[in-house]
């Protein structure tokens, strides 16, 4: 202490800290704690809770550890309230078994006590072990509360746990507890989780005042079953009964209309929330930018995010997954540049994004720079994080790279092996492909060999983990076409746009002197496209005579066995070539490039072609690159 300063006292320290907690300002509190301890000022029990409540606040684990030592060293006796700032301390920072020690050796506990552990329990995602303790609770005799039963209620909500909920329900009945605005709003989302909508339409019905709290767990409930109509259709009444929106209810409404594709109602939400000002706040502006991203709008994606005067990790991750997912690679690594000029910290979400971004535009080393943050970050561990990384490296040619990440990850899932899988076939490396899918669950070339049982389980995985996936889409509907299952393909067609998930038009592109020529299917607005036609023709007479018969069940569509060999012969992949071959020199290489996947009779063709003409074909698709010579493909067949 310096000399002339008047000491203060250990009551005047508490109160200051304790109003700096009060306040939300954690950590101003612990910089207190520490002025106050460079003063030689001993701190009492009242001054501990205080500063446990603060690192609770910041889930500041190491020096809430830091503080229970000192505890101990002050010989401070734990009774109950001391005990239950530690356990909420430790529950809060995710250390659940430090909490449960501290808990076990309390001599007493309160109901606090028991809402703190449950509380943590739930939030680390066991809601099976917070139900037990819940029991537990009650054989103690120790009443619940409402607080009890929020927590409860969320911990059935995690794990589906019907069954439980209602059971929960009918002891707040008996509790007096089941008029709190809270735990209805609880119960609410319990039952919407748990797909029971009647049940959480009745609770809202018979509430006696519906609070703007009551509304979001309904257009929530709703957004979570999928059902988002009906979530914007509530978002309308509510206002037209006189309830001003809030910011959680912007977000709820604006995943409902991502989810739908609903571009307009999304403009009219972006209206109503500059209206009352909720666009200036960070989560509500990051959602309109996801909305706007997946209503196929990257303009007014970028506009949104551009104009928002706060930015964090979410809203940058968003506009990044926005420019990959919009073919704008350099958009989205320029991005995470300005991201991380801008001191934001990426998180695996974003790492994930850019490595995306990476894979799309084949630059390797911004990949190589992206995986050293990775490793500096501590999530080279990480499953997801691993598959982006083996799926990057894979599509910049860099396979080796690929097994080493793979092999470093500790845990697989279907994931990380989908992703070396397909970064082997990609390289043409079919039998390693084929001896690791064996690996993984003895099945990977579903399409070419029409298993249809396993094409169904194979893009039904793909649904639950990408339901965007277009490629899942379209591979399924082919081989319900190719099995003769027209009705299946239809419907899985009409899914898929009722969804919104577009197919993008197959079109290829050749360089010949410079200049890039584009076709699409059936393609004739090209100036030479008489003299194509002529080199097809050529072309056909002479596969035919090779034995080439074309194979219409790569066509998916119903038609006449005539209007399909048509229609193949018009592909978009067969127009570059026989344009490549009228306009280079006898004997070059040519080089061709498509956007989807190629077809398997374009493949088969193509093979013929390489071997009548004598020339080199490459053609790289949107899986991999294929090199046709003499008859033969890179591939051997698997793509």
């Amino acid at each position: 202490m310096k000399p002339g300063t008047i000491q203060r006292s250990v009551f005047s320290w508490t109160v200051n800290i304790r109003r700096y907690v009060k306040n939300g300002q954690p950590l101003k509190a612990l910089e207190l704690y520490q002025e106050m301890q460079n003063e030689a000022i001993n701190p009492d029990k009242f001054t501990f809770i205080c500063v446990l409540n603060a690192c609770a606040s910041l889930l500041a684990l190491e020096k809430g550890r830091d503080v229970h030592a000192q505890i101990v060293q002050s010989g401070c006796k734990l009774d109950v309230y001391l005990g239950n700032s530690l356990v909420d301390m430790y529950a809060k920072c995710g250390s659940i078994d430090e909490a449960y020690r501290v808990f076990n050796f309390m001599p007493g506990r309160s109901v606090v006590s028991w809402n703190a552990m449950i509380s943590g329990i739930v939030k680390s995602g066991n809601g099976k072990q917070a139900l037990e303790l819940f029991e537990h609770m009650q054989q103690e005799r120790i009443v619940p509360d409402t607080v009890t039963f929020v927590s409860v209620l969320n911990g059935c909500a995690s794990i589906g746990a019907l069954a439980d909920g209602r059971s929960v329900h009918a002891q707040l009945r008996q509790s007096g507890c089941s008029s709190d605005i809270l735990v209805n709003n609880c119960l609410i989302g319990m039952y919407f989780k748990c797909g029971c909508i009647e049940d959480a339409c009745e609770i809202f019905n018979n509430l006696p005042v519906h609070s703007v709290v009551s509304w979001n767990a309904m257009i929530m409930g709703y957004v979570k079953c999928g059902q988002s109509d009906k979530a914007v259709q509530l978002f309308r009444q509510m206002q037209q009964e006189g309830v001003d929106p809030d910011s959680i209810t912007f977000l709820g409404v604006l995943n409902a209309c991502a989810k739908k594709g609903a571009l307009e109602d999304g403009r009219k939400v972006h209206a109503q929330a500059i209206k009352s000002g909720f666009h200036l706040d960070i989560m509500v502006g990051s959602c309109l930018v996801d909305m706007y991203i997946k209503c196929g709008s990257i303009d007014d994606a970028c506009r949104v995010f551009n104009s928002m005067k706060n930015r964090n990790v979410i809203s940058w991750s968003t506009m990044i997954a926005g420019y990959t997912k919009f073919g704008r690679g350099d958009k989205a690594l320029e991005s995470l540049q300005q991201m991380q000029q801008a001191s934001i910290k990426p998180d695996t979400i974003t790492l994930m994004a850019a490595l995306n971004a990476c894979a799309a535009a084949a630059a390797l080393h911004e990949g190589r720079f992206i995986h050293g943050q990775i490793i500096h970050s501590g999530f080279e561990s990480d499953v997801f994080v691993g598959s982006s990384l083996i799926d990057m490296y894979a599509k910049c040619g860099s396979i080796i790279d690929s097994c080493r990440v793979f092999n470093n990850i500790p845990m697989h899932n279907v994931v990380s092996w989908n992703a070396m899988i397909m970064g082997y076939a990609i390289h043409g490396l079919g039998s390693d492909a084929l001896r690791l899918f064996e690996q993984m669950c003895q099945k990977g070339a579903c399409r070419i060999y029409g298993i249809l049982q396993l094409g169904e389980l194979a893009a039904k995985q793909i649904f639950k983990l990408d339901p965007e996936n277009v490629g899942a889409y379209v591979l399924l509907s082919n081989l319900y076409a190719t099995t003769g299952k027209w009705d299946n393909s239809r419907m899985l067609q009409q899914m898929r746009k009722r969804r919104h998930v577009h197919k993008q038009p197959g079109q290829t592109w050749i360089e010949v002197n410079n200049q890039v020529h584009t076709f699409l299917v059936n393609d004739r607005e090209h100036p030479q496209i008489m003299e194509i036609e002529e080199e097809l023709k050529r072309l056909s007479e002479e596969m035919i005579k090779a034995g080439y018969v074309p194979n219409t069940r790569f066509l998916v569509r119903e038609m006449e066995e005539e209007l399909k060999q048509f229609s193949l012969c018009h592909h978009s992949e067969k127009l570059a070539i026989a344009f490549g071959l009228i306009s280079t020199p006898d004997g070059s290489p040519l080089s061709i490039f498509k956007n989807l996947r190629v077809c398997g009779d374009c493949h088969e063709a193509t093979k013929l072609i390489s071997r009548i003409v004598g020339r080199s074909i490459v053609v790289r698709d949107a899986n991999r690159f294929h090199h046709f010579q003499q008859g033969a493909c890179s591939c051997r067949d698997y793509w």
